[in-house]
């Protein structure tokens, strides 16, 4: 295929980036390969994408902690003791079967219908708390402001589906990214802006809606019915067993993200398995890709973690020459749950020893197969002495990759190295250098008395272009950095935190 076609081909079809090297256009003596700087190899896929069928529960938010609490709890009653040995029987299974299964394994003195009614207020009560799953908000928002058609399709009943999405409402379109080549009506961008996940979905589907739940089928055909789409062009993120045998057996392709650690080797009839919604690669879906990574890096809502430094498994200096410097993950089960797997950067504060650039672990290391999730930093400096027992302060600003297993430690050590030269350059960049004054890093505390911050913490580092005035007189920021634009809403009082309080200023 000539190069004017193939380009003439990529203009017709809406939304799908197919991409080549330029080095193959210079060889051809193409003029093209001097407009066109900087474009990644992807062959065309088989069949594009055009719709996106998501599960709920374990794949866009963060219910298992919920499942978790809500079981110790009532199992208590029972003098019982929930131990998370049968949480692969309850993930992804409709309720009526998940609490057959309690019911069962435990031997406990009731019915299922009344385990259920014990149960029931309970999670009610704590769907206010559920977080999204990190990469959740950044996918919908994505797939939303590109036009792709999406659904919810969870064994939850519906007014359960309607109710944990609720709280979802417009957190994450207060802020839209759209980039200097795409041109999108203002009026849509009005729409997104207020949306919350509700109204993100085309259709929402409960397990109560259809004869049968997940591993059938039905569910997502029924999806794909109300798309108004064929089911070979839907893709479906699963993170159950059950839920991946749903999406296959609807003929539709499936990309799983295994909420439970260390089971991706039982995902082998998905067509993908990822690590997390960070990983997912819209673009070998026929589907637009995000334009958010930076050299290398996913900027991240910075988080902040310390701790105290303790002794490893000593291989980190003797094994690999590497001395990371690993901290205890005593009372920090929530935030290792809340965290997926993978290699991290930032800043790290030794108080009284000064702020330092920072590459991290978290996870079970595949390599040598950790027994635990740990968190290991590794500070890009080096010291003349140990510092175990130190308290150390963490500022995590992005991410670059999953964990991985590796076929030897030489390719393991080439990798870490790799890492830090990316996390050494990208923290130089403006947009993560500015972390390095957070006063977290220096031993205050989140709400410690004194401290305040000025900016919101979450606000993105973009410089102002212009103000515009937007529909109903209301004021829009068009902002612009590195070659991106935003348009961002009208702007709110940024909160000042003092002694943990927040105000308006």
């Amino acid at each position: 295929m000539s190069v004017t076609p193939f380009c003439s081909y990529i203009s017709r079809v809406k939304g799908l980036t197919y991409s080549f090297r330029m080095e193959t256009l210079k060889k051809r003596g193409h003029s093209l390969h001097r407009k066109i700087t900087s474009m990644s190899v992807h062959l065309p896929i088989e069949k594009p994408m055009l719709g996106v069928i998501f599960d709920l529960d374990g794949t866009l938010i963060n219910t298992y902690d919920v499942v978790r609490d809500v079981l110790k709890t009532c199992l208590f009653k029972f003098g019982k003791q929930w131990d998370g040995r049968e949480a692969d029987k309850v993930l992804g299974k409709a309720p009526f079967e998940a609490a057959e299964a309690v019911v069962e394994d435990y031997e406990l003195p009731c019915t299922t219908e009344e385990f259920i009614s014990r149960i029931t207020p309970m999670f009610s009560d704590q769907w206010s708390n559920i977080k999204p799953l990190p990469g959740a908000n950044r996918l919908i928002k994505h797939l939303k402001i590109h036009g792709i058609p999406m659904a919810l399709a969870s064994n939850s009943p519906r007014m359960s589906i309607e109710s944990k999405i609720s709280y979802q409402q417009g957190q994450f379109f207060r802020k839209l990214k759209i980039f200097h080549y795409r041109i999108i009506d203002r009026n849509f961008l009005m729409k997104c802006a207020y949306a919350g996940w509700k109204d993100s979905f085309s259709s929402i589907i409960g397990g109560n809606e259809v004869s049968a739940a997940k591993p059938s089928p039905d569910i997502f055909l029924e999806a794909a019915n109300r798309l108004k789409l064929e089911p070979s062009n839907c893709l479906v993120i699963e993170d159950s067993l059950p839920g991946v045998a749903a999406g296959k057996a609807a003929g539709m392709k499936v990309i799983a993200v295994p909420y439970l650690p260390k089971q991706c080797h039982l995902y082998t009839s998905a067509d993908e398995v990822i690590n997390s919604l960070l990983d997912l690669r819209p673009e070998k879906w026929g589907l637009s890709p995000f334009q958010d990574w930076i050299e290398g890096t996913l900027p991240l809502e910075p988080w902040h973690i310390r701790g105290s430094v303790v002794k490893g498994f000593g291989r980190g200096s003797k094994m690999l020459g590497i001395p990371t410097a690993n901290l205890s993950t005593e009372g920090h089960t929530t935030l290792l749950s809340e965290h997926p797997s993978g290699v991290y950067f930032g800043w790290a504060g030794l108080p009284a020893r000064g702020v330092y650039k920072m590459v991290m672990s978290i996870g079970w290391n595949p390599y040598f197969n950790n027994k635990e999730k740990t968190i290991e930093p590794w500070l890009l400096h080096e010291f003349d002495e140990d510092f175990y027992g130190k308290e150390l302060h963490l500022v995590i600003v992005g991410y670059i990759r999953p964990e991985m297993n590796f076929p030897s430690l030489e390719k393991l050590i080439e990798k870490i190295h790799g890492d830090r030269r990316i996390a050494e350059k990208a923290l130089e960049l403006p947009l993560y250098l500015k972390c390095k004054d957070d006063p977290y890093l220096k031993g205050q505390l989140l709400g410690d008395p004194g401290r305040v911050v000025k900016e919101d913490p979450r606000a993105d580092p973009y410089d102002t272009l212009k103000t515009c005035t937007g529909p109903h007189g209301r004021s829009w920021i068009l902002c612009h950095s590195r070659g991106r634009a935003r348009l961002s809403l009208p702007a709110q009082p940024r909160p000042t935190v003092i002694s943990g309080s927040t105000l308006h200023q």
